[in-house]
């Protein structure tokens, strides 16, 4: 499949893959696996959804006046009439509907023909509603939230049997000065969704949004943001550029962010290569070429250190770790810190950074957090937290007995004792 975003393969039976994906959503519930034809974009989502009951509904977060000021204060409601503009027709041609989400999952605005919209009532499919995944299992804007990327669902692909008829396409949007992740906008409907046109839409719906928000509020000047969680390599805005940089700059940049007194050559020296075998102008050259990717605004030098504002999405999560706030810090935590670097400084940063919201999160022995750190790359082969969340959910929990065999297969690759693991769990 040229798109793996993309649910049915050109010329694909829509009957036949229904028929397929649902006998392997079957097997997951009972296994635990998913066997047969499932895309992994998919089968990624009903893992991270297994500890939910497919038979509930999304719950309702917001109503009232709660959810008028709410969405009065939201960023996205200055771009609704745009949405209205570019998804309107569809929503109200009897056959689809419009949606759009913070970056919680929380439904805003749910706008088309109100038959379409009281048959959507029945699965809670209404403002207000939380359809993150965590809440609501494997669905468009809640995948799409999940992975930050567009993406297409289609019928029986849904975690939840109530939306299984259904079928959505969404595409997350992001602040164009900060980066950070807004909301979704949806398109759902039927079957006939599944095509490449409504996936299309929705990304240049969701493109267009972020640029009316770019043209009517422009960057703070000489304020810059600094991306490196959950990637390779970092992205800097500034002034309205974004620059990718390369690995040995990226991890150059999250040194001077860590310690903004400022380091000599040498220290950096020693956080990237971990020893003094590299003579000092290597690490001048990468400097050098740094400041020219950076501008020579930012980058003073005798000591290095990054000048102005910088914000970092890391030094969010250490900084809403340092006001006991985990939920705050794990809804900002979006993987780990320049995941494939290998430098000593870099590394030493990462593990901090993930210990310390780690911990905080097993401290709360709120299951809901715990199902959420154990759906993350840092958290699911964290066998302590898979049995705290075995703790945390009562007897009768429709996806208790899901926790319980991660534990069993993870005590099992780590060769511990099998009485050791079942009274951790609580069993």
């Amino acid at each position: 499949m040229a798109d793996p975003w993309l649910a049915l393969e050109l010329g694909a039976d829509p009957a036949e893959r229904i028929a397929q994906v649902a006998a392997a959503h079957e097997a997951f519930l009972t296994a635990g696996t998913a066997p047969g034809r499932v895309r992994d974009v998919v089968r990624r989502s009903w893992e991270r959804s297994a500890l939910l009951d497919p038979e509930a509904t999304a719950p309702v977060d917001l109503t009232d006046d709660a959810l008028v000021d709410y969405r009065a204060a939201h960023p996205l409601a200055r771009v609704l009439p745009l949405f209205r503009d570019l998804l309107g027709g569809i929503a109200f041609d009897g056959a689809h509907l419009m949606a759009v989400c913070d970056a919680h999952g929380r439904l805003l605005w749910v706008e088309g023909h109100p038959g379409v919209r009281r048959r959507a009532e029945a699965m809670n499919f209404v403002p207000g509603a939380r359809w993150d995944e965590a809440h609501a299992g494997t669905n468009a804007p809640g995948t799409a939230l999940a992975v930050d990327h567009s993406v297409q669902i289609f019928a029986t692909e849904h975690f939840s049997r109530r939306v299984q008829r259904w079928t959505c396409a969404a595409a997350p949007i992001h602040d164009p000065r900060t980066g950070r992740l807004l909301g979704a906008v949806d398109i759902t409907g039927g079957d006939h969704l599944a095509n490449p046109q409504s996936l299309a839409l929705v990304r240049a719906t969701a493109r267009a949004a972020e640029a009316e928000l770019a043209a009517e509020r422009p960057s703070e000047p000489g304020v810059a943001t600094v991306l490196a969680l959950g990637r390779d390599e970092a992205e800097l805005r500034v002034d309205g550029r974004r620059v990718r940089l390369g690995r040995r700059h990226s991890e150059l940049l999250v040194l001077l962010l860590e310690h903004p007194e400022g380091r000599s050559g040498e220290q950096l020296g020693l956080d990237l290569y971990g020893d003094d075998r590299l003579h000092p102008v290597t690490v001048r050259a990468e400097l050098s070429r740094l400041r020219r990717a950076l501008g020579p605004e930012l980058l003073d030098s005798r000591p290095y250190r990054l000048r102005g504002t910088v914000r970092a999405d890391f030094r969010a999560v250490t900084a809403l770790l340092d006001r006991g706030d985990p939920a705050g810090a794990l809804d900002a935590y979006t993987g780990p810190l320049l995941p494939a670097s290998d430098a000593p400084g870099v590394a030493r940063l990462r593990r901090l950074i993930d210990g310390q919201l780690r911990a905080a999160v097993l401290a709360t022995a709120d299951p809901a957090l715990l199902a959420a750190w154990t759906a993350t790359p840092a958290g699911a082969d964290d066998l302590a937290a898979w049995q705290a969340l075995a703790r945390a959910l009562p007897p009768g929990a429709p996806r208790r007995p899901l926790a319980i065999a991660r534990i069993h297969q993870l005590a099992r690759e780590y060769g511990l004792p099998r009485a050791t693991w079942l009274q951790r769990s609580g069993n």
